[in-house]
């Protein structure tokens, strides 16, 4: 359904199915930027004749706009209805890092034929930034920016903004390279406007310049970004030359991504492609079937502990009240760390170099948190079984919390330290290695307390 932000006689046009009226010069269209996201919405959910009629009826640049707020299979399907002069208009217009993600999505089929549409030159950018590793940021930059040379005037420099500022991606920041491109400064569009018209680049240049390599993956312009409150990064090669920007909205769309397959992940799911309503029944199961079939054997050792101490719990009966208590406790606590430590990771506030100041904070909490659940578990213990059950439940939480602590603690700095996702660490693969270990100290100071 079409929201208010349309126009009654725009959103009467698209919901009469009146093509003609919609594409009727004396409409009076909103700001594009506001009504793209909403149509890109609305054309998704329509059947393709509708599509590619509501489509052909929108102004030119509308158009260009709606395709960048398209999923993958929405577009894949468009431009397969869209005749190749009108692909080719979108493909020009759409800027370089929009047309890159694009290409990089669509079937390889489907990417050559859009290849073949593109002029001479956008076909050089495309192919260029294709070229770059998936996760990369050089998939993600823009090679359009504005660049100033030092020797230049602050006039100079400003009439430049003004001839070449409308073929940038941003001109809040401007950039200052030598004549053989490589970077030298940053500097806000503001420092340019408040100095004097003859001073020199040079001369209001501090030279604090943060910028990123190409080859970078793109979590690393998340958190470079977060950390120095960047609209802009600078993307530049081995030798410091300047070779694209990457902005704030392609940054923003990463962090929504990353943080959706790490969400995935901590609950041991394969992270999806698409969206829900995008992905399939199958993929669904595939997604979900592996980690789940890894945890069944992974689960296969708590049995284990439990089948090797069967004679313990046939002596005293009570300790099979406590086995829910152990596990799920340690569970918790060894899912509580890791999730502290993965999301501690990602954003670059602890580093691996520190897995070792980080240890020593969380055996004191793991003790500290061990010692008072272990009291409260040592009441249960005693109301249950007596006193000794009591002992052995308080020696177990406290051993026990302060193992999973840790457990949880280090499993993210191993798998980032073997180049693996942290947040695989979290959730159900956790707790059932908490499972075993917990077990394995109950039944251990039961056999020893009990005499058994």
């Amino acid at each position: 359904m079409l929201q208010t932000v349309l126009p009654d006689v725009i959103r009467e046009s698209i919901e009469n199915k009146n093509w003609t009226r919609l594409a009727s010069p004396d409409i009076d269209w909103p700001e594009f930027e506001i009504v793209a996201p909403e149509l890109a919405d609305y054309i998704r959910d329509i059947d393709k004749t509708d599509r590619v009629l509501l489509f052909r009826a929108l102004p030119r640049d509308l158009k260009v706009d709606i395709f960048a707020f398209l999923d993958p299979e929405t577009s894949d399907n468009l431009l397969l209805e869209l005749t190749d002069a009108e692909t080719r208009h979108i493909l020009a217009e759409l800027e370089p890092d929009d047309r890159t993600v694009l290409l990089g999505e669509l079937p390889g089929q489907v990417t050559q034929r859009l290849l073949t549409l593109l002029s001479p030159d956008d076909l050089k950018e495309a192919r260029q930034l294709l070229g770059y590793p998936e996760e990369s940021i050089g998939r993600l930059m823009t090679p359009d920016y504005v660049a100033v040379r030092p020797s230049w005037t602050v006039a100079e420099a400003l009439d430049h903004i003004r001839r070449h500022g409308h073929e940038s991606e941003t001109v809040n920041t401007v950039y200052v390279t030598d004549r053989s491109g490589k970077l030298i400064d940053a500097l806000p569009l503001r420092r340019f406007i408040l100095a004097e018209p003859h001073e020199t680049v040079d001369s209001i240049m501090d030279r604090t310049v943060v910028s990123i390599s190409a080859y970078e993956d793109r979590e690393e312009a998340v958190r470079i970004m977060q950390r120095y409150d960047r609209i802009a990064l600078p993307v530049v090669d081995s030798g410091g030359v300047l070779l694209g920007i990457v902005t704030f909205d392609d940054v923003f769309e990463v962090a929504e991504q990353e943080a959706t397959e790490d969400f995935h992940r901590s609950v041991a799911i394969a992270p999806l492609k698409g969206s829900y309503w995008e992905t399939s029944a199958v993929r669904l199961f595939r997604s979900r079937i592996g980690w789940l079939s890894i945890l069944v054997f992974v689960n296969l050792i708590s049995s284990g502990v439990i089948s090797a101490f069967e004679e313990t719990l046939a002596a005293y009966v009570t300790l099979a009240f406590f086995i829910p208590l152990i596990i799920d406790t340690g569970g918790n606590a060894g899912s509580q760390s890791a999730t502290l430590m993965i999301r501690a990771i990602s954003t670059g506030d602890i580093h691996l170099k520190q897995w070792g100041r980080v240890f020593m904070k969380e055996l004191l909490i793991g003790a500290a948190i061990g010692l008072s659940l272990g009291a409260l578990g040592a009441v249960l213990g005693v109301f249950r079984g007596g006193p000794a059950i009591g002992l052995v439940v308080f020696m177990t939480m406290a051993t026990m919390l302060v193992m999973t602590n840790l457990i949880g603690m280090l499993m993210p700095f191993v798998l980032t330290r073997i180049k693996l996702d942290p947040a695989i660490a979290s959730g159900p693969l956790i707790t059932s290695i908490a499972d075993a270990v917990g077990l394995v100290i109950y039944f251990s100071y039961a056999r020893w307390i009990l005499g058994l």
